[in-house]
């Protein structure tokens, strides 16, 4: 398993403008909770999924079942 930024530049730029004006927050989201903090909890999970593979909600991140 291995969690890379996106590689589209200009995704991985707006999504950490968007986490900055919100503190760290999803900026894909409407609530402001711990769960929606980036790394969210939904990632989170979709990480322990063993078969999971794809991006995040706000397509920050992305996570290959390759190394």
């Amino acid at each position: 398993m291995k969690i890379t930024l996106n590689e589209n530049a200009d995704v991985v730029a707006t999504v950490k403008a968007g986490l900055e004006k919100t503190g760290g927050y999803c900026p894909c989201r409407v609530e402001k909770t711990e769960d929606t903090k980036c790394m969210c909890k939904e990632f989170r999970d979709q990480i322990k999924d063993p078969d999971y593979e794809g991006y995040c909600h706000c397509m920050l991140y992305f996570k290959s079942l390759q190394d």
